[in-house]
């Protein structure tokens, strides 16, 4: 057996191998002889079917499943040794001819895209920017507004208003608007004016009072949505279209959100406990979490700008367009046709484009991702998504189990692995670079990323 590499330009290539009969013919022959040993065949005992019969009806089927898994061994050890750094995975070639399995010797060609070659140096002469985002007090006025309602609390009212949560029982009804004799009940039902669609509906329940039942329309309240009447009713969403009528709905509670005030109750709710005693220090508090949030957002553009830089230092980046074009198609050929393939096309070789200079730096500056920054990475991606949802102050208990289900899942991992990595070659990078510092609004910063 023989492998060939054959480099077209710079970033297309095929690998050609040659088999001769000796490479693939004992395991074959080995392969006959044991399924002699098992098969029936009319007129035969079991296993004493003549060899040249089992040859005519297994030898080719064996020998196409030999040289497929021979082909393929062979041209991933020969791609590992090599160390050929691929785009994708090796494609048949177009030219290629069809195997004829009544000859001896065989030879497979494939199309392989390589990425290209590059050379990175930098210095603190290189220059790129580095944006800190303006926090101003309507900011910090909308962060304030969202702790009120977060920490805020539910109190009785006596009728019912646009934002209010009404429970009640639900009662179906009859045509006659009285209650069917084995109509559905519901005795917890609860739901809010503000998400019923159908202004005619939504009315009925607006200045309604503690102890009493109004009829209403469901399936017009909310205009047929399966999730929301199968919600609201309490049934599976294939029986929604079995409640088309009226309901009764008694109403047993009416409750009002109330915004928390700003005292020392909600600082220590937000913050730690006794960090915080006065309004001052509270707007100054969430102005300093307000940056401090918006670091990985200034981070993440810098690094985005700085491969932008390299890019532009290293010289033009050359890729296997049409190559990358077959191996869309052959991920996915149902779903991409010619137009998506081409539309595709510019997005993924910018994406390539920013991956092989981040994989080019890892690799000058010796950057490795370890288990510990992983875990590191987990931890703060977890108390971001807890602080999101209001719980600032999570347990470590709760903090730990949460990142176990984390690692748990392979997709999550890769994600945690690929974050470690950016945040290392920003640090890396704002070593190497010189950076100029320009303090802009939210809205500029927004701008930057279109």
């Amino acid at each position: 057996m023989t492998i060939t590499l054959n480099r077209i330009d710079a970033v297309n290539a095929t690998i050609t191998i040659d088999i001769v009969k000796e490479d693939y013919a004992s395991e074959v022959e080995k392969r006959i002889k044991n399924l002699r040993k098992t098969t029936i065949i009319p007129g035969f005992r079991k296993g004493m079917a003549p060899l040249f019969r089992i040859r005519q009806i297994y030898e080719k089927p064996i020998l196409v499943e030999e040289l497929d898994k021979l082909v393929g061994n062979q041209l991933n050890a020969y791609i590992q040794e090599e160390n050929l750094n691929l785009l994708g995975n090796p494609l048949p070639s177009d030219d290629e001819q069809q195997t004829d399995l009544d000859k001896e010797n065989y030879s497979f060609i494939f199309d392989v895209g390589l990425m290209p070659q590059i050379e990175i140096k930098l210095s603190k002469k290189d220059k790129v920017p580095y944006y800190s985002i303006e926090v101003s007090d309507e900011v910090i006025d909308k962060q304030i507004n969202e702790f009120k309602i977060s920490y805020g609390s539910y109190e009785n009212a006596a009728e019912t208003e646009e934002k209010d949560v009404v429970k009640g029982a639900l009662t179906e009804l009859d045509e006659n608007d009285e209650p069917k004799p084995d109509g559905l009940r519901h005795e917890e039902a609860v739901l809010m004016p503000e998400y019923i669609k159908n202004e005619e509906e939504k009315a009925k329940l607006l200045g309604a009072k503690m102890d009493t039942a109004i009829v209403f329309n469901p399936h017009k309240a909310y205009e047929g949505n399966t999730t929301e009447i199968s919600s609201f009713l309490n049934i599976n969403k294939d029986e929604v279209e079995n409640y088309t009528g009226n309901f009764s709905l008694k109403i047993k509670e009416i409750l009002r959100h109330k915004n928390a005030e700003i005292n020392q109750e909600l600082f220590d709710k937000v913050f730690e406990p006794g960090t915080v005693t006065t309004e001052e220090a509270f707007r100054e508090k969430i102005k300093e979490a307000v940056v401090k949030g918006l670091i990985p957002n200034c981070n993440a553009r810098f690094l985005i700008d700085a491969c932008k830089y390299i890019e532009k230092k290293v010289g033009e980046l050359k890729f296997p367009e049409t190559f990358l074009k077959r191996q869309l198609q052959t991920v996915s050929p149902s779903e991409d046709t010619q137009e998506t393939v081409e539309a595709e096309i510019p997005k993924i070789i910018e994406q390539l484009k920013s991956q092989l200079i981040k994989d080019r730096l890892a690799k000058d500056y010796k950057i490795e991702i370890e288990e510990a920054d992983i875990l590191n990475t987990a931890k703060h991606v977890a108390r971001e998504q807890f602080a999101r949802y209001g719980f600032g102050n999570v347990s470590e208990d709760i903090l730990k189990n949460y990142i176990k289900d984390m690692l748990n899942k392979e997709e999550t991992v890769r994600f945690l692995v690929n974050m470690s990595m950016d945040e290392k070659l920003i640090d890396l990078l704002k070593e190497q670079f010189t950076l100029e510092t320009k303090t802009i609004t939210w809205e500029e910063f927004t701008n930057l990323n279109r």
